[in-house]
């Protein structure tokens, strides 16, 4: 059996723990390849037109494992954390992907504390779809939480190392998915890293800091992925030089969050919302908020 995984969305948070979990129950993982034009143009054409970037890169993604693999992995999150929410993209994807590729056959999973359908509940009923035995998809699970867990704890720590350096320093702010895909952030990073800015990433925070940090600019966020961002932003603000928030067009949540921010945050921040794979106009701003942090620093 393979399992294809789509290179968008929660991949860059769950990602690491699904290779595990498959991995352990000796089930081939198809991760689809990184995002290209042709995956947006492809996402474009399945898409509601008022669909963000993200979202259309998701099909785009989806589309491209057709043939390579015997289900595609997309679950459905309603509430991770207790009292919060989630953008309702990810409440409705599977039913999104379900509608688009009626023909594909999707392993799903639901996560909704407000319903007490939590981490555990989901990977076992995962587990329950593939035919194996509870006690082994319990291990299997226990496994791969640690093993991202581990993962993450030596990001967070080669970063808190980064912070160190004389370089100036830059927190690329924003959802993983948008920071680290191929055509939404990696032209940006591949920018910042060619002036030679230290780059800080947003998610690589311990989440024991999260709702400390994010009480710190507001009391009342309500989606969970939001709030990391702005704890981080919060958290990050007297380490580094300048912010770079990456959002996609037209994201509700992140359009809020990131003018609160903006109003909020007094070092010097560019907000980049990305529309499609064109990189038109992004360069220049990039190189006028280059200029500030230099001249600064300069002072």
């Amino acid at each position: 059996m393979k399992v294809g995984i789509p290179r968008a969305l929660l991949y860059y948070y769950d990602g690491i723990m699904w290779e595990y979990f498959f991995d352990r129950l000796n089930i081939d993982v198809v991760i689809s390849e990184p995002t290209t034009k042709k995956t947006i143009r492809d996402g474009e054409a399945l898409a509601d037109s008022e669909a963000c970037l993200s979202i259309k890169i998701f099909l785009g993604q989806v589309q491209s494992l057709i043939g390579k693999c015997d289900s595609v992995l997309v679950p459905r999150l309603y509430s991770i954390k207790k009292g919060e929410g989630v953008c309702t993209n990810f409440n409705a994807l599977y039913d999104l992907t379900k509608n688009l590729f009626p023909f594909m056959k999707i392993l799903n999973y639901n996560i909704d504390l407000s319903e007490k359908e939590i981490e555990l509940f989901a990977y076992t009923k995962l587990g329950k779809q593939l035919g194996i035995s509870y006690l082994n998809c319990y291990n299997a699970y226990c496994y791969a939480k640690n093993e991202k867990r581990l993962y993450f704890k030596e990001k967070i720590l080669k970063q808190k190392q980064r912070l160190k350096s004389n370089k100036l320093k830059i927190l690329f702010a924003g959802h993983p998915y948008n920071l680290y895909d191929e055509i939404v952030g990696q032209d940006i990073i591949q920018y910042l890293k060619k002036e030679n800015f230290e780059i800080i990433y947003s998610d690589l925070l311990e989440d024991g800091l999260v709702d400390k940090e994010c009480f710190k600019l507001s009391t009342d966020i309500h989606w969970t992925h939001s709030k990391k961002v702005m704890a981080a932003v919060n958290y990050y603000k007297d380490k580094v030089d300048g912010i770079i928030l990456l959002s996609t067009f037209p994201c509700g949540p992140d359009s809020m969050s990131n003018e609160l921010i903006k109003r909020k945050i007094e070092i010097p921040v560019l907000n980049i919302s990305k529309e499609s794979y064109s990189n038109t106009g992004i360069i220049t701003r990039l190189d006028a908020f280059f200029d500030i942090l230099k001249v600064k620093y300069e002072k």
